[in-house]
């Protein structure tokens, strides 16, 4: 074998590392292992992005993070208005 197993992984899966750095926060995060922040942070998207793959994934979001979410989206949009 010889290689690390990350190599191993992304040979096996045929993904990039940066896909598999996105499927690993999104499981991470599925299973409540780390916060959203972590989460988008560490797969190289931003929150938005990442939120938005979790949708389209079927992925549930609590209601704290998007309804936080939603404040700071209002309060940037007021400030700029």
């Amino acid at each position: 074998m010889g290689g690390s197993v990350l190599d191993e992984v992304l040979f096996v899966t045929h993904m990039t590392e940066d896909e598999f750095r996105l499927e690993l926060a999104i499981m991470l995060y599925e299973r409540e292992k780390v916060s959203m922040g972590w989460a988008a942070d560490s797969s190289g998207v931003g929150r938005v992005t990442f939120q938005h793959l979790l949708a389209s994934r079927g992925v549930a979001i609590p209601y704290d993070a998007a309804y936080e979410q939603d404040l700071a989206a209002i309060r940037a949009y007021e400030q700029g208005a």
